[in-house]
């Protein structure tokens, strides 16, 4: 069975954001930049599975920028080989938008499964997997906590609200949206990620650009820090006294 693997990377978001003068992106020009968590369980989610039924794991990503070294990280990891999607741009697309690019380089790898992320930061609905699924026909599965291989077909573990949760066979080639992994993703030796530095990444070339997105009108806004909480001092009486007079100053009172 062959596996493909997307990745992408997101916003460190612990780092200070700013607003393109258009707001319609953070600027990220400075900011740092990681793997997204839940295609990290994806990956480690596939490396399983190839050394359990010794599938073969493809990693791929379209990223103008860091996607070289994401790749890289991929094959440390254990990822068999790594293709990245050239992009003239470093933009930030939605799923509905990068859904047909992802579809093309699929269909070219031709995988027997697909596993991906159930959300990121630009994905914040869970809405690639099956956009994707849809773009190639195949069926799909999202918020899924583990992927078994028994013949040609995969059986996931899709959870529900209230803790409940129901197993699922389906037929490939299949998309699955991963949540969470069947272990914690595992730790690489930085002598074992130096030692593939050198090694040079192919493009996956392609003529499938962006696709439209109706929502592309959306513009973001910093929240305001202007403001913030006021401290009462005084003995219990003096505090309950002001809470009082606050209360009133609002019409609460």
């Amino acid at each position: 069975m062959k596996i493909a693997v997307i990745l992408r990377l997101e916003p460190v978001l612990t780092e200070e954001l700013e607003l393109r003068d258009d707001s319609r992106d953070i600027d990220r020009e400075w900011i740092g930049l990681e793997l997204n968590q839940f295609d990290d369980q994806a990956l480690e989610q596939a490396v399983l599975l190839k050394e359990q039924s010794g599938a073969q794991v493809t990693a791929i990503a379209a990223e103008a920028e860091g996607g070289d070294r994401l790749l890289k990280t991929a094959l440390a990891r254990g990822a068999d080989e790594v293709f990245l999607i050239g992009m003239e741009e470093d933009v930030n697309l939605s799923s509905r938008a990068i859904a047909p690019v992802y579809a093309e380089a699929i269909r070219g790898l031709k995988p027997d499964l697909v596993l991906v992320g159930v959300l990121s930061t630009s994905d914040l609905f869970g809405e690639l997997a099956p956009y994707l699924a849809s773009h190639l026909g195949w069926p799909q599965a999202s918020a899924v906590s583990d992927v078994s291989i028994e013949g040609s077909a995969v059986t996931v573990r899709q959870e529900y609200s209230g803790g409940r949760a129901a197993l699922l066979e389906m037929d490939t080639p299949a998309v699955v949206g991963l949540q969470t992994a069947a272990q914690p993703p595992r730790y690489v030796a930085g002598s074992k990620l130096r030692d593939l530095l050198k090694v040079a990444v192919p493009d996956l070339a392609g003529d499938a650009g962006p696709g439209s997105d109706p929502f592309n009108g959306v513009t973001l806004e910093l929240p305001d820090t202007s403001g913030g909480a006021t401290m009462l001092e005084g003995d219990a009486e003096e505090i309950a006294g002001r809470i009082h007079e606050l209360l009133q100053e609002r019409g609460l009172a």
